[in-house]
């Protein structure tokens, strides 16, 4: 069996489909496939499933507000009745943490960030970034399960297998001896397209030189029907929410085009956009390191050419 998890219930989302899909490349036709869905709204999220050939499973309590324990403890008992050889995650802030803590409660082990798998023969040999994103390592897990928090992008999507929902096995959340009280929720802004889940996104960084600009970012972005993120300095003053940090500490995506604009390029944060296919890069000091892994890069001041870039991309989409 492989299992793939979603950490909420709202629908089955784009991340959990690709990761359906590697889980089927890595089952080879041997291994059974199926979704576990945590949260409010699991049990129709995991329904969905069905419509890709996996088995369903839900846990309907709201581990949402995000306790750790909490979530360990129930995956652990969701992995003892369902027996999974491989468990799949995102390989989000929440992945990254709770994959390595349940490889070990389950006395198997865990490989984070990666960023491709294959078979060879009975074993999967898992591909992650190394030495912020400049090298990629082959890595072999001797024990199981076997735990990979797995990097938007890094599988094809799955596709639809003919069938309806699946039946849905709820599954009760599990207590914990280290109870945490809630303090105070953050709410992540509604509306627009999800960061990891976007083909486009355009990030600015310090070189933008306040937060004003991030609404050309916005229009620029949304003209592309894509998602605006930030790097950790333009977060850190206080000029972008934290949930738009993309970077090894914040978003790791991996979208279609990738549009960074005054953001030098520092190791943590090409790590974080390592999974994107085409890179765009503006920014005035031509040494910054983000062209070295850009596509097309145009060393000039922003301001002499985001108005321009966004007039021309107006144009396009009027015909």
């Amino acid at each position: 069996m492989i299992l793939v998890v979603q950490w909420n219930g709202k629908g089955l989302n784009q991340g959990t489909v690709e990761l359906i899909g590697g889980a089927r490349q890595l089952a080879g036709g041997g291994d059974e496939v199926a979704v576990l869905v945590t949260g409010p709204g699991a049990r129709e999220a995991a329904a969905a499933a069905g419509e890709y050939g996996a088995r369903a499973y839900a846990v309907e309590a709201d581990l949402d507000g995000y306790a750790g324990e909490a979530y360990v403890a129930t995956l652990a008992a969701a992995c003892e009745r369902i027996r999974p050889r491989i468990v799949l995650m995102p390989s989000d802030a929440r992945g990254r943490e709770i994959g390595p803590r349940l490889a070990a409660r389950l006395g198997g082990a865990a490989v984070t960030d990666v960023v491709e798998a294959r078979r060879d023969g009975d074993r999967v040999i898992w591909s992650r970034p190394v030495f912020g994103g400049k090298a990629i390592a082959d890595v072999v897990l001797k024990k199981e399960p076997q735990v990979a928090t797995v990097r938007p992008g890094s599988f094809a999507a799955a596709e639809k297998a003919g069938a309806g929902p699946a039946e849905v096995e709820v599954l009760p959340a599990a207590g914990t001896d280290r109870p945490l009280r809630r303090a105070e929720v953050l709410a992540e802004a509604e509306g627009g397209v999800r960061l990891e889940e976007a083909r486009v996104v355009v990030s600015g960084g310090r070189g933008l030189g306040g937060p004003e600009a991030f609404k050309d970012l916005e229009e620029l972005a949304g003209l592309l029907g894509g998602a605006v993120g930030a790097s950790l300095a333009a977060v850190d003053e206080g000029w972008a929410p934290p949930e738009r940090q993309v970077g090894q500490t914040g978003k790791i995506i991996a979208p279609d085009l990738y549009i960074a604009i005054g953001i030098s390029g520092a190791s943590q944060h090409l790590a974080g956009i390592a999974g994107a296919k085409t890179v765009v890069a503006i920014n005035k000091d031509p040494e910054a390191p983000i062209f070295e892994v850009a596509r097309l890069g145009v060393a000039m001041d922003y301001r002499k050419v985001l108005p321009a870039l966004i007039e021309e991309v107006r144009k396009l989409k009027a015909g």
